[in-house]
């Protein structure tokens, strides 16, 4: 794979736990409470990969919610923060 192959694909993981993240009102305010990000600016950085990053970061951090966000989009806990990791090195 290359490395724009892993950015994408980490974009695209960035993406899908983002949006089951707001998916969940509870969660999503507490997103937006322990980051101090908005709604305006989550749809205007939506693709940026240090915003995506610290979405990874926010779901790391709360182990249940890292398990389950994983499920939720088919992929394992261990890629979520390997997506994390990839995205860092583009920022």
């Amino acid at each position: 794979m290359t490395a724009n192959e892993t950015n994408s694909n980490a974009v695209l993981v960035g993406l899908r736990t983002l949006g089951w993240t707001l998916d969940e009102p509870t969660r999503a305010n507490r997103l937006l409470a322990t980051t101090g990000l908005d709604p305006a600016t989550l749809r205007a950085r939506a693709t940026d990969p240090a915003l995506l990053a610290a979405i990874l970061s926010f779901l790391e951090a709360h182990e249940p919610d890292l398990i389950a966000a994983a499920a939720a989009i088919g992929e394992t806990p261990a890629a979520l923060v390997a997506a994390r990791h990839a995205l860092e090195a583009h920022v």
